[in-house]
């Protein structure tokens, strides 16, 4: 193993060296190699240390049974931070962690360049672990019930963040993480002391997590923590949701040159071009992100150099990448088509390249989430919580919903309501007392 560890250093080394000269931008990378085990753990809790949850656990056993059923395979796993933490699988040959650190190599090019991450903490690490010893602290003091339960609330709505603010200026107004800061808080992006602001804002918030926490009447404050830490975590990871498909095809395409720059074996080549034809090989069953983000980084070699390249790599997201470079002939060259599911059979129902790239995007606004907002914290002056569902063509989920805004209800302490379509009709979803009934809307509510 010492041996293996001393040749892999070897060839990271050769390996940067070529991406640098080929133009990548990179922090340091250190690499580990871990059992599969660890690495699922890792990709399960998304970084080496994490409050516990049981939803963790979940997500571990899915992976892990994946795995052992060789459905699939995690390669490797890469911390967006400075400097950059990369997990190889143990058991990879040579080859594949060749190509796989040439792949490592072009995500941290990605993170350190792309403008969607200049706003996310480059300690991370540091600032999990932080969060979870304060955890583990209030569970010894109020109890892992109470806690595991305020958990359960938070993680329930933890998409429902402004990631907008969170990529604003130092300078411009609203609330971003640097204009909550506390000096002397463990936390100090995410808090900020003073009056709670009028509950009647005319402008609809989009920062849910950031709502409850400032207004909630029930709260405490080790409770108004826990929605601290996890909103800033929440906000570290949305950034990677938002390009998963600009940044998985930006990593694939590079690992593919680097590794052409590399002095290869025969025996080698052939290994490298089977796993990378199974990383972009299509799914039938849903988008592959490695395949349609390197077709389209292709088509852009193509047509433009590379300075061109980097700029897109700097400047755009998944749905500007697919809005502004999936053209006609790479939808028709790809075979893209929209379908859905009509009884038992799944049915082609538009090929069109237009409305297949609008599919797309559509399905990518929000990070794939239903848009929630807050309209008013104090409806009809009883400090009623009352949200808006952004319809965007796609129903909630009805059982997922009730569920949940009986948990946002707990977080808020008093009703919690929640306006949204359904079957074409406005409903008004009401929760209190542990119970959520609804009604149809005849016409907008005055709020």
């Amino acid at each position: 193993m010492d041996r293996e560890i001393r040749e892999l250093g070897i060839y990271a080394q050769e390996i940067a060296s070529v991406a640098r000269n080929l133009g990548l931008d990179f922090y340091p990378v250190h690499f580990e190699v871990c059992p599969a085990e660890a690495l699922y753990t890792l990709g399960a809790y998304g970084m080496p240390v994490r409050f516990a949850h049981w939803s963790f656990g979940k997500a571990f056993y899915r992976l892990k049974m994946q795995y052992d059923l060789n459905l699939s395979r995690i390669y490797e796993l890469v911390i967006n931070s400075d400097p950059a933490y990369a997990f190889l699988l143990e058991g990879n040959s040579l080859i594949q962690n060749k190509l796989v650190m040439g792949h490592v190599y072009a995500h941290v090019d990605f993170f350190k360049n792309n403008h969607y991450f200049q706003r996310t903490p480059r300690d991370m690490v540091e600032r999990m672990a932080a969060h979870a010893e304060q955890i583990r602290k209030y569970e010894l003091i109020y109890g892992r019930e109470k806690v595991e339960q305020v958990l359960d609330a938070v993680l329930s709505i933890q998409e429902h963040v402004d990631s907008c603010a969170y990529l604003a200026s130092r300078e411009g107004k609203g609330k971003t993480l640097s204009s909550l800061k506390k000096p002397s808080s463990p936390y100090e992006d995410l808090w900020e002391e003073g009056p709670q602001e009028d509950l009647h804002e005319k402008q609809e918030q989009e920062d849910l997590l950031l709502f409850i926490m400032e207004n909630s009447s029930v709260l405490e404050e080790w409770e108004r923590d826990i929605v601290s830490m996890i909103r800033e975590e929440s906000l570290y990871f949305f950034p990677q949701i938002e390009t998963k498909i600009i940044n998985e095809g930006w990593a694939t395409f590079w690992h593919s040159r680097i590794m052409h720059e590399l002095d290869l074996t025969d025996e080698e080549v052939v290994d490298f071009a089977v796993m990378h034809s199974q990383v972009v090989q299509p799914s039938r069953l849903a988008l592959n992100p490695y395949y349609l983000g390197v077709k389209i980084w292709e088509s852009l070699a193509e047509k433009n150099d590379m300075g061109y390249l980097f700029e897109v790599r700097e400047t755009e997201n998944d749905i500007s990448f697919i809005r502004n470079h999936l053209d006609r002939e790479l939808v028709e060259k790809l075979n893209l088509f929209n379908f859905r599911k009509v009884g038992a059979h799944w049915q082609v129902t538009d090929t069109a390249w237009e409305k297949v790239r609008n599919t797309l995007v559509q399905n990518l606004v929000n990070g794939g989430n239903p848009k929630i907002v807050v309209v008013d914290g104090d409806y009809e002056g009883k400090r009623v919580l009352y949200l808006r569902h952004a319809h965007e063509g796609l129903d909630l989920d009805l059982v997922y919903l009730e569920k949940t805004l009986l948990l946002v209800q707990k977080l808020w302490g008093k009703t919690a309501n929640l306006e949204t379509v359904i079957d074409g009709k406005k409903v008004l979803f009401e929760c209190q007392n542990g119970s959520v009934s609804r009604k149809h809307l005849s016409r907008q509510l005055e709020v």
